[in-house]
């Protein structure tokens, strides 16, 4: 059994690229340097072992059950390391990795939506940055971009524009999601259309992200939406 497209996208797009372990949030994907290429170095630890003898195993789970991202955490290589250490068997327990998990995935949506939202300016000031991080990996990673014409074929280019997009778009977009949800009443009844047509955008983005929906399925990013909030 591996683990599924499915698990790995759900798993990297809740952690938004970062790794889960208390105090350490570092950024999964390695941008392109003067004498390396990007690449990724997010490791998908299994919270109860995967072979017998592991830490934390389980004998009583089905294999598709511990490739499932329920079962998973996404970890830097140092963190992966030290929670499989035999000695640290005790000391990072199922439950500690099952309570971690959710408390970086919860400080996710926290980060990316504290600021408190008193005029529409505020708000769209904050949407603005979320879409330019957006735009940016895009523009970087995308398939339209510098590099990828230059390594057409390259499976590691193709691996991690797919992490670009788990750890930076769809975490972006449910930011904004929450921020317009809550901030709905900010905008104007002509512009309201507008809104619902991104919300729309980011539920079918994640529904594919979901393996839900076949990527042509996917409702494109309204341009519309982009004039509203920068002007």
């Amino acid at each position: 059994m591996t683990i599924s497209e499915k698990s790995i996208k759900l798993l990297w797009s809740n952690a938004a690229g970062r790794c889960a372990f208390p105090d350490c949030n570092i950024r999964l994907t390695v941008e392109h340097a003067a004498d390396t290429s990007p690449y990724t170095l997010g490791e998908m630890a299994h919270i109860k072992g995967k072979n017998p003898g592991s830490n934390r195993y389980d004998s009583n789970q089905s294999n598709e059950e511990r490739d499932s991202y329920k079962n998973l955490l996404l970890l830097c290589p140092n963190h992966h390391t030290e929670i499989d250490k035999p000695e640290n068997e005790r000391k990072y327990s199922v439950q500690y990795l099952i309570d971690i998990k959710s408390m970086h995935e919860q400080w996710v949506i926290a980060t990316l939506t504290k600021q408190k939202i008193t005029s529409i300016s505020e708000l769209k000031n904050h949407i603005a940055v979320l879409l330019a991080d957006s735009h940016q990996a895009w523009l970087t990673y995308g398939p339209n971009s510098a590099i990828a014409r230059k390594n057409p074929n390259s499976d590691s280019l193709y691996n991690l524009w797919t992490s670009e997009r788990l750890s930076t778009i769809v975490p972006n977009n449910r930011a904004i999601s929450k921020l317009l949800n809550t901030n709905r009443q900010l905008f104007s009844p002509n512009e309201q259309s507008i809104v619902s047509k991104f919300l729309s955008h980011a539920k079918s983005y994640e529904l594919w992200v979901d393996d839900e929906i076949p990527y042509q399925a996917v409702e494109r990013f309204p341009a519309d939406f982009d004039a509203l909030i920068r002007g």
